[in-house]
């Protein structure tokens, strides 16, 4: 830019597009969704240091005029993913019969979304979405870590079950609880979906089902 509001010739339509997370907004009760308007309460040092960056670039479209747009986004999973991640690492130790490590009581909440529909929705935001808005991108999955964990156990034990008959379901096993882990995150993301046309392709069944045969290949093959 030359100066604030004044774009450099040839960077008229040149976009900032800050990816963030629900993370920045804290955790819910058993009843609620985050919204684009839903006061920020991060309660780690990493979602503060998410809400730090959000407001970063809040503060450069209304001071300076940058083009900006924020998306937050639900817990992602999918093939390719990190296999420190919660979703790989359950699959990845039931494959080699290792113990399943599930956080504190297992029913922490997470609204999961394919990282495909993730893409999409991050294209659509910056192809399409106004200047210095905020769009949430959840996948309207609620799921418990332990739903999680018994869900993918179900898939394994179709695709490729043990030899003495047992449930990989076994194998999970309750660990010390991590710290500052809240206990509810879920994101209305009905602005995306009326205001730009977004919607996910994917439901969790669909979803997870192909994660699952994707690291059967990585893991198996």
């Amino acid at each position: 830019m030359e100066k604030p509001f004044i774009y450099k010739k040839g960077c008229e339509q040149s976009r900032f597009h800050h990816i963030s997370t629900d993370e920045v907004y804290g955790s819910l009760g058993t009843t609620g969704l985050f919204t684009e308007t839903t006061p920020y309460a991060p309660n780690s040092p990493y979602s503060a240091s998410k809400a730090a960056s959000d407001m970063i670039v809040r503060s450069y479209h209304h001071t300076y005029g940058l083009n900006t747009m924020i998306t937050n986004c639900s817990n992602n999973y999918g093939p390719k993913q990190h296999s420190e991640k919660l979703i790989p690492v359950i699959i990845k130790n039931a494959l080699f019969q290792n113990p399943i490590p599930i956080y504190g009581d297992g029913k922490n909440i997470r609204d999961w979304l394919y990282v495909q529909d993730h893409c999409k929705g991050i294209d659509i935001v910056f192809q399409k979405g106004l200047v210095g808005e905020t769009y949430n991108i959840g996948g309207g999955n609620e799921k418990t870590n332990f739903q999680i964990a018994s869900i993918i156990c179900n898939i394994l034990d179709s695709r490729i079950p043990l030899r003495d008959g047992k449930s990989y379901k076994n194998l999970i096993n309750f660990v010390e609880d991590r710290a500052g882990h809240d206990r509810r995150y879920a994101i209305d993301n009905s602005k995306i979906k009326q205001k730009l046309g977004w919607k996910a392709d994917e439901d969790f069944d669909s979803g997870i089902a192909k994660t699952v045969d994707w690291y059967l290949k990585k893991w198996k093959s």
